[in-house]
């Protein structure tokens, strides 16, 4: 025997619901106001539909005007987004003619370690400013550590990554020399030693 699925029908949320009854609600109106009269005369509809067609009309109204209402509300949140986005690009572009040299170092590990994904303190304040200027995005896994504090996960944000150049990171062009190498180690943040060395994996007695 047949058992609906009523379980499907909870997961629904209310604007989904909103959305189907509204849905619904066009197309019988519409269909009812502007169906040819020997189609409705065949389903036995047209003397139903005459008497009442006021509100027929006014369901058909407030179907057409809840549709408005969410086309409005999507290019309304666009908008916003277009402009939330072009306020972070100016933010990132003035971030990136003022890095400082622990920041720049910060963000030339990423290319050193060749990831996309690196574990940083969240208390240092080169991550911090990076982060409050859209340049670094945070994606969770926090640790905490007794003596170094709080680790997170974080990735340079799509919208800094065309900004982040070798000019910008001051990283030599083509291949890196030993020696450029090793002066790029030298720069490194104070901490990338201490989140690198809680990452390794303890070593078993022998």
């Amino acid at each position: 025997m047949y058992k609906p699925n009523w379980g499907a029908l909870k997961r629904i949320s209310a604007r989904d619901w909103a959305f189907k009854v509204m849905l619904w609600l066009f197309i019988v109106t519409a269909a009812l106001k502007f169906a040819p009269a020997d189609w409705l005369a065949f389903l036995r509809l047209d003397q139903w539909a005459a008497n009442h067609s006021a509100a027929i009309g006014l369901g058909l109204i407030l179907a057409v005007a809840f549709f408005v209402m969410q086309l409005a509300n999507f290019l309304l949140d666009e908008a916003i987004g277009h402009l939330g986005a072009k306020r972070k690009r100016e933010i990132i572009e003035h971030k990136v003619q003022l890095l400082d040299p622990a920041e720049r170092a910060l963000l030339r590990e990423f290319f050193l370690q060749g990831k996309t994904i690196l574990t940083l303190p969240m208390d240092e304040l080169a991550v911090k400013s990076l982060e409050n200027t859209n340049i670094l995005e945070c994606l969770g896994n926090v640790k905490h550590y007794a003596i170094h504090g709080s680790t997170a996960d974080y990735k340079i944000s799509m919208l800094a990554r065309i900004y982040l150049n070798r000019n910008v990171l001051r990283l030599p062009n083509g291949e890196l020399s030993p020696e450029e190498m090793q002066n790029l180690i030298k720069a490194r943040p104070g901490f990338v030693s201490n989140v690198l060395s809680q990452r390794k994996p303890p070593q078993r007695a022998a």
